[in-house]
């Protein structure tokens, strides 16, 4: 599968592109899994995103999700909210991620 162009982040640059397929593609081209908890976690970011027109910061988007803010952390061995908005094709997030 051809990725469609991406940002020196990593981010689609035509967030219209997204597909699950494409999201799979990303990952796997930046040796990042997801499936299971992380592929549900990109799919309510994307929820989130289309109810709120804005990308929610951790906080916020670990009680929209009634998770464990230092469970997301370990999960994604980082700052959740980068990959999640970057696999869900999503816009870059703001302050504290």
């Amino acid at each position: 599968m051809t990725i469609p162009e991406r940002d020196g982040d990593g981010y689609l640059v035509d967030r219209d592109r997204w597909t699950p397929e494409i999201a799979q593609a990303m990952a796997e081209a930046d040796g990042v899994e997801i499936g299971g908890e992380k592929w549900e976690q990109i799919l309510k970011a994307r929820e989130y995103y289309e109810e709120h027109g804005v990308v929610p910061p951790i906080r916020k988007f670990a009680q929209y999700l009634e998770a464990d803010q230092k469970a997301m952390f370990s999960l994604w061995m980082s700052g959740p909210m980068k990959p999640i908005t970057k696999y869900g094709g999503l816009p870059k997030p703001t302050g504290c991620v």
